[in-house]
């Protein structure tokens, strides 16, 4: 509560901060004057097809560039060269904008075992938490910084690392026969002692590119039954047998084996103990199978290789991430220590200068052990924080918006993901896509979105329709996620869309209003007529029961016909469906002579007794009613239009409508599937217990009129 009159205080001892904006020829648009209250919600209620996704549209494209706004260029004039063009005046401090929309919701992946995408990006990755990542990596940075400046070393790893994949181990640790390093052995005596029958293309396998030879000659095999002559250089009399047992001899995949096994040991030589390197070396020009203690050789030699390349993997990645979950960092770090004198295969002058350089760096880290781990400590205190705020947040909605999900954030290599789970399942559900419904999606897109905002911190947000799809409670309930507390969107400037009076009732009027007056919230209701829109300011004494608005109405009416329309819909709102109801429904519909309606729906006359004390409580808020004469003017097409005509407000224009269409006389040509609409749409079924007054908010799109209009002069012309 303090909260709330601290900002009352402040809003009240500040003028009004607002931008007035004009948009002009877009779509449909001719002039649109609205207003943006500054770092606050301002509602925009109106009915459909007014412009209010084009105002959305014209405020983002307008930040996007020269020539973006021509995209919503009427129709009308996109033929004329020189024709009008869209404006947007007034919003020259709005260099960004954030817009909630179909294609907002559209563009997220919700992908298996995520509920959205980059979830860590957007709940874990601020700018404390980036900040804290600098000063962990800082305490490495020498460490890693070896490695940028040991260049030739860095080029060594790659080469151990091509030595170590040359020879897979089996499950007992020996060298797999199926390796390739297996094979290029094979054939590396074979290379080093080229058989006498072959000597003349000792040139040819002693190249650079052996393989390449092989497989070249290997094609040209395919010809060498089509002549005597040589395939390749056409001489007479070619050894066909010699040619042809080259690629017998010869297999080119291990010729290609061997060579990069070669190119691999010459690169590494100086990191190899002398000793090693020539038994290494013998072993790539030997002539017989391996022996078991050659084979020992090898497998002694890559492990020794994988537990260097190991070690210097993790120092390399030495970071938050990699000790976030370690209880006891000293020790981690001590074991990273490369011990050279135990890996004797690598123990040269070239490796010990390298790893001596290296361990001192990693003993310089480690004499600072107690800021390592403060400073892990806290990272992780900031994450726990960060998923906790976050994980209750979202969950807190969910529970309000009656949802039976949850999402749980958890650590994922080296970031975050954020997991679906529900209450009646075990575990998360590992594709959040196919149990999600659209309306979930959008709940979940909208939370988001929040966050997006706070990252991305846009001159305006735009939330276009983004409740009109829920039920009330979750339309509370997103609202009061999206604008009440700290971390909301409440001292953003923010411009909802809607042609739903709900969230004006929830933010304006109704008890809950209470929770959103830190967001210093506005509401104003859209009307156009002929591509003109304008605005007008919604108090809270504006937000009335539908009770209210027909007492207001009969007692300002002048005209009889008008006060029966809302005296009509008074008794239904009151569930008054007495004799009275039945009177005022019965002329509404035509009728010669008052009837009630039976459980059967047969239409039963009234008594004369009933007629008499109906009308008597219609003449209460009616003085002069009298069915006979008012059943007259209905059932004459002039004088309903004359009605029709006088008035300006399109709610009572709809009624009278529908009162006309009742009339069977009247076939009126395309008017069936229109006047199902009007029916439905304007049904006291439909109309909120709270709501605005139609007299001075008049929220009938501009369409209907118009059709209605069109229909009611055919109807007087039959």
């Amino acid at each position: 509560m303090a909260e709330i009159v601290e900002h009352a205080k402040k809003r009240d001892a500040q003028p009004i901060d607002v931008m007035f904006i004009k948009i002009k020829n877009c779509n449909s648009i001719v002039e649109a004057s609205i207003s943006l209250r500054r770092s606050s919600l301002n509602i925009k209620y109106g009915p459909n097809g007014i412009g209010k996704s084009t105002i959305a549209r014209a405020l983002t494209l307008r930040t996007e560039g020269e020539g973006r706004l021509d995209e919503l260029i009427p129709f009308k004039h996109r033929a004329a060269v020189d024709g009008p063009r869209p404006t947007v005046e007034g919003a020259e401090e709005v260099n960004t904008v954030l817009t909630f929309n179909d294609a907002y919701v559209s563009q997220f992946v919700f992908q298996r075992d995520e509920v959205l995408k980059n979830s860590f990006e957007i709940f874990i990755n601020t700018d404390e938490y980036r900040r804290g990542l600098e000063e962990i990596e800082s305490m490495f940075e020498a460490l890693k910084d070896t490695f940028v400046e040991q260049t030739e070393f860095n080029d060594a790893l790659t080469s151990f690392t091509e030595l170590r994949d040359a020879f897979n181990v089996t499950k007992t640790g020996a060298v797999a026969k199926t390796s390739r390093g297996i094979r290029a052995l094979s054939v590396g005596g074979k290379l080093q002692n080229v058989p006498e029958s072959l000597q003349g293309y000792k040139a040819f396998l002693h190249s650079a590119d052996p393989a390449g030879w092989i497989t070249w000659q290997a094609k040209g095999k395919a010809y060498l039954e089509l002549s005597d002559n040589c395939p390749f250089c056409s001489i007479a009399s070619v050894d066909k047998e010699a040619a042809t047992k080259v690629s017998a001899e010869y297999e080119s995949a291990a010729v290609k084996n061997m060579s990069a096994l070669r190119s691999v040991i010459d690169k590494l030589g100086r990191y190899f103990d002398a000793g090693y390197l020539q038994q290494l070396e013998d072993l790539t020009t030997s002539i017989s199978d391996l022996t078991p203690e050659q084979g020992l050789f090898l497998a002694t030699m890559r492990g020794q290789v994988e537990t260097l390349l190991r070690k210097l993997s993790a120092l390399r990645s030495l970071s938050f991430h990699a000790l976030r979950d370690e209880k006891n960092v000293a020790e981690v770090l001590a074991e990273l220590k490369i011990d050279l004198s135990l890996l004797h295969a690598l123990n040269s002058e070239a490796t010990a200068s390298v790893v001596t350089t290296v361990n001192a760096k990693l003993d310089e880290v480690a004499s600072r052990i107690d800021d390592v781990r403060r400073h892990i400590g806290q990272q992780n205190s900031r994450v726990k924080k960060l998923i906790s705020s976050n994980q209750a947040a979202i969950n807190a909605f969910l529970r309000s918006a009656g949802y039976r999900y949850s999402v749980r954030i958890e650590a994922s290599d080296d970031s975050y993901r954020m997991l679906l789970e529900h209450q009646d399942a075990p575990g998360h559900l590992e594709a959040a896509s196919s149990h999600l419904s659209y309306g979930e999606k959008n709940a979940f897109a909208l939370v988001l979105f929040m966050h997006h905002v706070h990252r991305e911190k846009p001159d305006l947000v735009v939330l276009d329709d983004p409740v009109s799809s829920f039920d009330k409670t979750k339309k509370f309930a997103i609202l009061h996620q999206l604008f009440h507390g700290k971390n909301s969107l409440r001292d953003v400037t923010s411009l909802l869309l809607t042609h739903d009076i709900e969230p004006a009732i929830d933010v304006v009027r109704t008890g809950t209003a209470n929770q959103f007056v830190a967001a210093e919230p506005v509401a104003h209701f859209l009307s156009g007529r002929s591509g003109v829109v304008s605005e007008k300011v919604i108090e809270r004494s504006d937000i009335v029961t539908f009770s209210e608005v027909c007492d207001a109405n009969i007692a300002a009416a002048s005209d009889d016909v008008i006060k029966c329309i809302y005296l009509r819909r008074r008794y239904e709102v009151h569930n008054s469906r007495g004799v009275e109801y039945d009177l005022l429904s019965s002329l509404l519909h035509l009728r010669k002579a008052p009837t009630r309606k039976t459980e059967t729906g047969e239409h039963i006359e009234l008594e004369e007794a009933d007629v008499l004390r109906a009308t008597a409580d219609v003449r209460t808020h009616v003085p002069h009613f009298d069915y006979a004469k008012l059943l007259t003017v209905l059932e004459d097409p002039i004088e309903l239009k004359a009605r029709f005509d006088a008035t300006d407000v399109g709610y009572e224009k709809v009624q009278l409508f529908r009162v006309m269409s009742n009339a069977s006389s009247v076939p009126l040509e395309g008017d069936e599937v229109f006047t199902k609409f009007v029916n439905e749409t304007y049904h006291i079924e439909n109309e909120y217990v709270m709501q605005l007054n139609p007299k001075d908010f008049d929220a009938v799109p501009e369409y209907v009129i118009s059709a209605c209009s069109a229909l009611v002069t055919q109807a007087v012309a039959i």
